[in-house]
């Protein structure tokens, strides 16, 4: 009940509004406050601290911070190619492993017939794009968008990228579906990422869709249609557009605010008007 002069909890476990720099974006995301009152209640520096619905990684981050080590889990790709996107702008050095998502053609091909939609999120997580929709439903031939910004100082206007993700046959006609929808969009560039390889007709397809051409950088022109494969991701290949928006101009997911992680032995203390009262 944050805000009660009263019985306030304190203002380090408040709920997530829209415009908390911790806000990522992800529907039940916690407040790291909360995680850290619970972690430091509940072990020591060196524990291990396991968090089994790990959702965007708040736990994780957390205990990162507070010098223990961590397990975390998920069931939706979705979440680990956030949580790892979380934990690369937290923290400047870490070393993490991910064990069960793909790392072969193979692998690749087992989600894919699994479930179609974790295998599009995979996918969709390899370049950085965020899924069009969480939930299972109609996307309106769009699966993923990726934004990214031109100009001087990036302060231009936004581009964006469009993705159609395949994991079974590929034919011609969809490649002429995404480039409708990149120009139904007014998009920059349309990404199709397939399993299986792309037909000499979807290339030519592909190529005649033309270039898009960016003013403001040396290596400015880039292939309006795209046609990448997992095994093309797999071997490092990502999605062509402007070098130095790739650096500062991609705004796709939003960064997690660096982490200041404490050092060991350290005792810090938080006041907040609760405490202050007993």
């Amino acid at each position: 009940m944050y805000g009660n002069p009263d019985i306030c909890i304190g203002e380090d476990v408040k709920w997530l509004s829209s415009h908390d720099s911790e806000r990522l974006g992800y529907p039940t995301q916690k407040p790291e406050g909360l995680l850290e009152r619970i972690i430091k209640a509940s072990s020591q520096e060196g524990d291990v601290v396991l968090d089994p619905f790990c959702g965007c990684g708040t736990t994780i981050a957390v205990a990162q911070q507070l010098n223990r080590s961590w397990i975390g889990i998920d069931i939706t790709h979705l979440a680990i190619a956030l949580m790892k996107h979380r934990l690369r702008s937290a923290f400047d050095s870490i070393e993490y492993s991910v064990i069960g998502e793909p790392v072969s053609l193979p692998d690749a091909r087992t989600l894919a017939d699994q479930d179609s939609y974790q295998f599009q999120w995979w996918a969709l997580g390899l370049v950085g794009a965020r899924p069009v929709e969480q939930k299972k439903g109609a996307d309106q031939g769009i699966d993923g968008r990726l934004y990214f910004f031109t100009g001087p100082m990036m302060r231009g206007e936004p581009q964006q990228i469009l993705f159609s993700v395949k994991g079974g046959n590929v034919t011609v006609s969809q490649v002429r579906d995404l480039v409708g929808v990149v120009d139904r969009e007014d998009a920059t560039i349309g990404v199709f990422i397939s399993l299986n390889e792309p037909t000499k007709p979807m290339r030519e397809e592909a190529a005649s869709a033309g270039f898009y051409q960016s003013n403001e950088a040396v290596d400015n022109i880039y292939p309006r249609i795209q046609l990448l494969t997992i095994e093309d991701l797999l071997n490092g290949r990502q999605v062509e557009y402007p070098s130095y928006a790739q650096w500062r101009g991609n705004v796709t997911l939003k960064k997690a605010p660096k982490a200041v992680k404490q050092k060991s032995g350290a005792k810090i203390e938080k006041l907040d008007k609760y405490s202050e009262k007993q």
